[in-house]
């Protein structure tokens, strides 16, 4: 999970030295994460039938090693057009990633753990946040952007060769009209049959407008703090690790308290303050030390919600569909990713942060709506089948 998105990451916290050395503009900085995204968001349901057919150990390597190859492209840009190409290749590993390590968690943890696995495995995101806002960010102050890049295409691909001789091998492919179960022990106690399915749709919504927010604070948080707030390069880039300490703090948390009971209401909670968040950035273009909470903040609510979301996904899909289900909810965060930056780029063009900031508290509070009328609409329909 660090890896399919370290590329994100990795842009935003160096997004000063690649605005300087490449020359691009802060909204084609923004148009990198709309090309991954976009990218992921078009392919990822055909990735998750793809997980769901060939297993989770063939789907994992190969995320881990296109990742590699995207970030070797991106270490060897000379210009916008081939950072664009090579952001492209990295929505691949994106497509790949929540249906195969869902799928993994499925067949291989009980469910009465899976919270708790899933709120670790999604944190993994938020280490790739940590590792490029800081040692990463740190390393290219010594040997170049470039040089950073690569150590962390390296560690890709001895992730891909690590993952191949680990991981338990996957059972042969099967056919397309033949789904596998998810789990070969201790199956999830399936949702009732009013309700099966109708998660799917709710979620991908929520997760629309929580990525349109999240993309824009990942991709100009670091040059928001070097811009408009002063702050050398490093520091700004630290600015990507507190936040990504923060998620994973708010993933494996949020995450294990979210029992199939009490579930369903967190992702308007987590939208909730996710907007508050939002709004501390925009103090913050007047009151700097605020931007260090507000990084916080957004760590513990807003990155949190798509973890939330990933283990409603997993108890309430039906047998066979984790990965095809994880993969349309993901595919909404994923066009959110590729929305946001774009319209909030057009207003850091100008120096216009505070305003870019609302926006984005703007998108969270359409996702908080989103998510209460789902939870309002599922108590009624979980209520009235067991009437």
């Amino acid at each position: 999970m660090a890896f399919s998105m370290m590329q994100l990451f990795l842009i935003g916290a160096l997004g000063p030295r690649l605005v300087d050395d490449l020359g691009v503009s802060a909204t084609v900085l923004g148009l990198t994460t709309t090309v991954g995204f976009g990218t992921a968001a078009v392919l990822s349901p055909v990735g998750g039938r793809i997980v769901d057919r060939v297993g989770p150990r063939r789907a994992l390597v190969t995320l881990l090693a296109v990742s590699a190859v995207a970030l070797g492209l991106i270490g060897a840009a000379p210009g916008p057009a081939l950072l664009l190409a090579a952001v492209a290749l990295g929505g691949l590993p994106q497509a790949l990633a929540n249906p195969a390590t869902n799928k993994a968690i499925l067949a291989a943890v009980p469910a009465s753990k899976r919270g708790a696995v899933t709120g670790a495995k999604q944190s993994g995101v938020q280490l790739g946040a940590f590792v490029a806002g800081l040692p990463l960010a740190a390393a290219a102050g010594l040997v170049g952007w470039r040089g950073a890049v690569a150590l962390a295409a390296g560690a890709a691909l001895l992730a891909a060769v690590w993952a191949w001789r680990t991981l338990p091998a996957d059972a042969p492919p099967a056919p397309a009209s033949m789904p596998r179960p998810d789990a070969r022990t201790s199956p999830a106690p399936p949702a009732p049959p009013a309700s099966s399915g109708r998660h799917v749709p709710w979620l991908a919504a929520f997760s629309l407008f929580l990525g349109a927010g999240i993309a824009s604070v990942n991709t100009y948080l670091a040059l928001f703090g070097a811009r408009h707030l002063g702050l050398g390069p490093t520091v700004a880039g630290a600015l990507v690790a507190v936040l990504g300490v923060a998620g994973i703090a708010g993933r494996v948390g949020w995450s294990r308290a979210a029992t199939p009971g009490r579930a369903p209401w967190f992702p308007g909670l987590l939208a909730g303050g996710a907007v508050a968040a939002a709004v501390l950035l925009a103090l913050a273009v007047r009151v700097e030390l605020l931007v260090w909470v507000a990084a916080v903040a957004v760590g513990v609510f807003a990155v949190s919600g798509n973890a939330v979301s990933m283990v409603l996904v997993m108890q309430r899909s039906a047998p066979g569909r984790a990965g095809q289900d994880s993969a349309l909810v993901a595919a909404g965060f994923f066009a959110g990713f590729a929305v946001g930056p774009p319209l909030f780029g057009l207003l850091a063009e100008r120096g216009r942060y505070g305003q870019g900031w609302f926006l984005v508290a703007a998108e969270f509070a359409v996702a908080a709506a989103v998510a209460l009328a789902w939870a309002l609409r599922d108590r009624r329909t979980r209520t009235g089948a067991s009437a």
